[in-house]
């Protein structure tokens, strides 16, 4: 088989100029090398340029002609975007016209009367090269669906702004759509982009305004960069209107977060404490907009300082298992019967730090496992340190995060951490939480079925609190149920609530699973959860969460009651 090599077409130039003999002249000296249109007037030009937009490379431009003169024409492709990227070259025999067509968008002049042709030549093709490459750059510039600038590009003209004009007091915002991902698999992908498509259009003709720069750094996030502004909440309802009016049928919400100008700091960090503003507002329809403050750049300090702590915690065991009892209600007196290992962070400088400060923070920065794992490890220690001593083993849940379930070597890791301590599998159990099993649940299902099969006890953590279905319970496999603190907390004073706990305690009947009650503080509690057939209970009313030497005070005070 021959193989034909295509032929690249000559490119396609335009020469308006009233005079024949000026048309002529040019014709000669370009003729050969490129393709040749010709206008007499302004107007001319213009009807040809939209006819033939897509395949045209230039226009010479000839300044003073009847019905529309030249500086008409470069002001209406300024103003056209289909046509304003089309380079112009103008002719003139006057001087002084040259900075005004300059300003107006020329790339270069041919004087009259005309130069030798080499140097006509030269200064057609020079511009038809820098012409090539700009398209180039273009394309990598804007994004391809709005038209926006694109990330790497965005970035660096937000940074030459941040330097060369500190007299601009230029505020970051993100904008995200909420939920983008569902609006894509129910309407379909090319309604998603046009959604895309006309969010960038309004934010366009809002940077317009601003001397600002705008992107659609990816997916469904939007970056601005723009002069500051006195209501940030108009700007959101102002895209989310064109939203509404361009998709009137279907529910998209968008949320915005807003880093004010503040003096030397740098764009990119703007723009981090402008996507962390717009996190704080997912999901929330009602206030979509969030303006960072100094009490989230407090916490962010925090954060990061809890952050590059992390590792000599561990190494230096400023992290403290603590344990909370479970007692076996079912029998007379109450008996203690395990207990939930539970993390406390000691720090050397901020003294004792929330779990509820420390844990979320790691969930969403990946690094949950590390603490996990040493807790695993702590555990499992203290276990064998207490079958040593009292001759008996007490058992201690351990959480499994969604981060451990999806880690390939967790079945190895749990195995090696009973074989080095000398313990049964069932002196261990792992909690789960109801909403990891919802995330890949059939991965999810997969790895719990085999530390099932190893002996592991597998708790459903906070169970109500997440999205299981009836049908997807009956195939999850799990030995208690841990019933959310929430349908606790009311059950002497609401009857809806004490029907929910009774119905959560069918459901673990059905399924033949134990439950247990967090949070129990009340003695009518306790007295009503025993009534409707609750296995074990853990909260306040026995004991809060406990240091190991604590907790063994608990243990001997139950061995003496079963001595006595």
């Amino acid at each position: 088989m021959i193989e034909t090599k295509q032929i690249e077409r000559p490119k396609l130039i335009l020469i308006a100029d009233d005079i024949e003999l000026n048309r002529d002249a040019l014709e000669v000296v370009l003729d050969g090398q490129y393709d040749l249109l010709f206008a007499e007037n302004g107007k001319e030009a213009l009807e040809i340029m939209r006819m033939h937009r897509e395949d045209l490379s230039m226009l010479i431009l000839d300044l003073n002609m009847p019905v529309m003169n030249g500086y008409e024409v470069m002001e209406r492709l300024r103003e056209d975007e289909l046509l304003q990227h089309i380079p112009v070259i103008v002719l003139t025999a006057d001087k002084s016209a040259e900075l005004q067509a300059l300003q107006m968008g020329a790339a270069d002049f041919i004087t009259k009367p005309f130069d030798i042709p080499e140097i006509i030549q030269t200064r057609v093709s020079r511009i038809l090269e820098l012409s090539e490459g700009k398209k180039l750059i273009s394309a990598a510039e804007r994004d391809r669906i709005t038209g926006l600038y694109s990330r790497n590009f965005f970035y660096e003209y937000a940074s030459r702004l941040f330097q060369y004009h500190t007299e601009m007091h230029m505020d970051a915002a993100v904008l995200n759509i909420e939920q983008f991902h569902s609006v894509n698999a129910v309407n379909g992908r090319e309604f998603g982009d046009s959604v895309l498509k006309r969010i960038g259009e309004e934010i366009r003709a809002f940077i317009s305004g601003t001397q600002g720069i705008a992107s659609r750094v990816e997916a469904d996030r939007f970056d601005l960069y723009c002069l500051h502004q006195p209501d940030y909440r108009a700007v959101l309802n102002r895209i989310q209107e064109a939203v509404n009016r361009h998709s009137p049928n279907v529910s998209i919400h968008l949320r915005m977060g807003v880093m004010p100008w503040r003096e030397g700091v740098e764009p990119v960090l703007m723009l981090d404490r402008a996507q962390a503003a717009c996190n704080m507002v997912r999901g929330n329809y009602q206030n979509p907009l969030m303006i960072y403050n100094e009490e989230m750049q407090a916490q962010e300090l925090m954060n990061r300082r809890l952050l590059n702590d992390l590792k000599s915690a561990v190494s230096e065991h400023q992290l403290q298992v603590y344990y909370q009892p479970k007692y076996d209600i079912q029998c007379d007196p109450p008996r203690l019967s395990s207990a939930e290992a539970l993390i406390r962070w000691k720090h050397p400088e901020l003294g004792m730090v929330s779990p509820g400060q420390f844990v979320p923070l790691f969930e969403g920065n990946g690094l949950i496992s590390r603490v996990d794992h040493y807790v695993w490890e702590e555990a499992a220690r203290q276990v064998r340190e207490w079958k040593d001593r009292y001759g008996f083993v007490f058992p201690v849940s351990v959480n499994l995060s969604r981060a451990d379930v999806f880690d390939p070597a967790l079945v190895d890791r749990l195995i090696r951490l009973i074989e080095e301590n000398h313990l049964d599998y069932k002196d261990i159990k792992l909690e789960v939480t109801e909403s990891a099993y919802t995330d890949k649940a059939s991965t999810v299902l997969e790895t719990i079925h085999r530390l099932r099969e190893l002996g592991f006890e597998i708790e459903m953590d906070d169970f109500g609190s997440g999205y299981s279905s009836l049908n997807m319970l009956s195939d999850m496999p799990i030995d208690v149920l841990k019933m959310d603190m929430k349908f606790v907390r009311n059950i002497e004073t609401s009857d809806t609530d004490m029907r929910l706990v009774k119905l959560i305690l069918d459901i673990a009947r059905y399924l033949g699973v134990k439950v247990v009650a967090e949070g129990v503080e009340t003695e009518g509690q306790l007295r009503l959860l025993k009534d409707v057939g609750c296995d074990l209970i853990q909260g306040f009313y026995f004991s809060r969460p406990v240091p190991p030497e604590e907790f063994e005070k608990l243990i001997e005070k139950e061995i003496a009651t079963e001595r006595s």
